[in-house]
Order: structure tokens, then sequence, then C-alpha cells
């Protein structure tokens, strides 16, 4: 059945300074919102650029916003950078550090940042936090340096933050390309960008955290691990293309149980793959397995409801807007201890004005 398009907007922010907003020289804020992968990245065959093996899509979600403030510091001799005012040290500050070198390179500039990131969303739980964190790093940190990138350089820029962070650029639904797997690295790294996909659908994704702390497996060492020593990885990088298509087609035509099915399909899939790495890492718990059966439980009912789920216990059902209630209050039921939230489409990441 088809259903009415959504409104959410599809138009990625573009780097513009003006008079009366926070993007002066040298200070620059910008907000952007996770997404959640319907046909999963997973993977990478270049670790220095972030080329992903498989093309992915995602719908930008309205929660969980990432702020991120860059101003400048003439005179300083290093970058600092802070998490919800705790300073950023270890691996965080060094990934924050790396990426502004890629900026400062850009811009011609040699000028350290201080960094202030206020993040909704829980980090390293498989809610897309660095999606939503790099994305609008790579937002405000361009506008601070004085870049002026259109929509797809962004997205290159933001994709070597955090792959997953080239789509959070984009409202709505966006897909990632993977690139060009042969030629040059050049070549790759101008490929491999995120863009708008129309999508005919209006839909809600129904979050279920049932755990919302840090994972014992980082997705990075998952990755690497995965495609390293996983049999199932390569037969499902593969099978990934074809429910790309497929994904794409559905959404066209406005086929929300296509989309889901193909979604829920390819996310077990990928933690297949996971399973079957050596050795094994496993994100699903208890509760995960509950949600899973209860969205069964679900269609079984006659709710057109999917999982799908990222590098993490938690779950998110893709369901008709207009049975989000339905779904959110099944979900409760079924994990009734659990954090369990209804978002919808979101917006693109942006520059803040004056005041916001």
């Amino acid at each position: 059945m088809r259903t009415e398009p959504s409104t959410t907007s599809t138009t990625a922010a573009v780097v513009v300074a003006g008079p009366t907003g926070r993007a002066t020289a040298g200070d620059a804020t910008a907000v952007a919102h996770p997404n959640i992968a319907l046909i999963k990245y997973w993977g990478k065959r270049d670790q220095r650029l972030v080329l992903p093996w498989t093309s992915s899509l995602s719908m930008t979600l309205d929660l969980f916003p990432t702020t991120t403030r860059v101003r400048l510091a003439p005179g300083a001799g290093h970058d600092t950078a802070a998490l919800n005012g705790v300073p950023a040290t270890g691996e965080t500050l060094r990934r924050i550090t790396g990426f502004l070198d890629l900026v400062r390179e850009t811009a011609g500039s040699g000028r350290r940042a201080v960094v202030d990131t206020r993040n909704t969303v829980p980090t390293g739980a498989g809610l897309a936090s660095s999606a939503s964190g790099f994305a609008a790093l790579a937002v405000a940190a361009a506008a601070a340096y004085g870049l002026d990138l259109d929509a797809t350089a962004l997205s290159r820029l933001a994709r070597r933050g955090s792959g997953s962070a080239s789509r959070s650029l984009f409202g709505g639904f966006a897909v990632w390309h993977a690139g060009p797997d042969t030629g040059s690295a050049a070549a790759a790294d101008l490929g491999s960008y995120a863009e708008p996909v129309p999508a005919g659908i209006d839909p809600a994704l129904v979050v279920a955290v049932v755990n919302a702390g840090p994972k014992a497996v980082s997705s990075r060492e998952a990755m690497r691990r995965t495609v390293g020593t996983s049999p199932l990885f390569r037969p499902w990088a593969a099978s990934s293309k074809d429910d790309l298509a497929g994904m794409r087609a559905a959404l066209e035509r406005g086929d929300i149980d296509a989309v889901g099915e193909i979604a829920e399909r390819n996310a077990l899939g990928m933690h297949a793959t996971m399973l079957a790495a050596r050795p094994a890492v496993r994100y699903l718990s208890p509760a995960t397995v509950t949600v899973l059966d209860r969205v069964l439980q679900l269609r079984r009912e006659g709710v057109a409801a999917y999982s799908t789920m990222d590098a993490g216990p938690n779950v998110k059902v893709l369901c008709r807007r207009a049975d989000a209630e339905r779904v959110a209050s099944a979900v409760r039921d079924a994990v009734p201890d659990d954090t369990v939230l209804v978002a919808g489409p979101g917006p693109g990441a942006r520059l803040l004005g004056e005041g916001e």
C-alpha cells in the first residue's frame, strides 16, 4: 500500500556565514541528528579514507541531536575538546584532533581549536552517536575555518570522521555510495559520499533502548574482526548490493512492507557475519531477542512492523507512523524496564543561528 510521502526535508546544510548567525569567522555551532541504517554499512576496505565495502541507506531521526561548537584558538599549541562538559582524552580526543587536521589541511590553516560537544544520544551503545557527532563537527569546523563546501563535499568530509556521519548531513533518507573499488585512492575518495533518496512512505522508528551503556567490543574492532575472519562476510556483502537496489525501489513506490522486510533481513544478516567471526562478536542480549520476538508477533497480528539493529543490543522497529504508538506499547510491554522511544524522519545537519 502506498502512503503519502514524508514532508521531511532532505537538503543538507551548506556552510554559509551570515551576519546574524553564529558562523562568524573562527566560531561556528552546528547541530546534527543520528541516522539508522536500513541497508547496513559494515566493514571498511580502506581504513584511512573510511571507504566501505558496500553502499548503505539510512533514515535520519528526529531524536538525539548533537550540538557542536568549534572556536579557533589563535596561539594555542594544541586542540582541546569537551563532551557534555567533560574534557575529551585518549582515543576520543585523537579522533577529533585528527579530523580537525583534515579540515586545517583543506583550509590551509595551522590554527588550533576548542571543540564543545553536547551529545544527547548514548555514546558507544549502537545508537549512531558517532554519526551525529562527526556530522555536527564537520559542519561547524568547516564554517569556523572558512571553508565554503557544498553538500557532497561536506558529506565526504564527515565520512572521514565516521562513515555513517556522511549520511547524517541529510534529512529523511540518504544513500552512502561506497565509491569505485578500482583505480586510484583519489577517485575512490571522490566517489564515496551520501546524497538524499526520495521516499514515498510515512514511517516511524520505535527505538527500544535495552542497554544504553558502552559496548564491550567497539564497532571499529568488530568490523575489523568480522571482515578479517568471518566466512559469512563476503556473501553478505554481495547480497547487500541486491538489498540496496530492492530498498530504493520499495521506497520509491511507497511499499513499507518491502522496505521493512529488506531492512530486517539485511540487519540479521549483518549480525550473522559477526556471530561467525573468530572469535565471535555477539551484541544480541536476551532483551534484544525478546523485542525481536514481539515484533514477529505484531506481524502475525497484521501490523507492518520490522526490526533492525546496528552494532549493539538495541532494537529499532520500522512501522507506519499511524501504527507507531501501538508498536511502542507492545514493545514496552515486552521490556517494561527499558526505555522505548518513537522517532520520525529527522532534519539534515545545519549551522545554528544566534539565540538557537
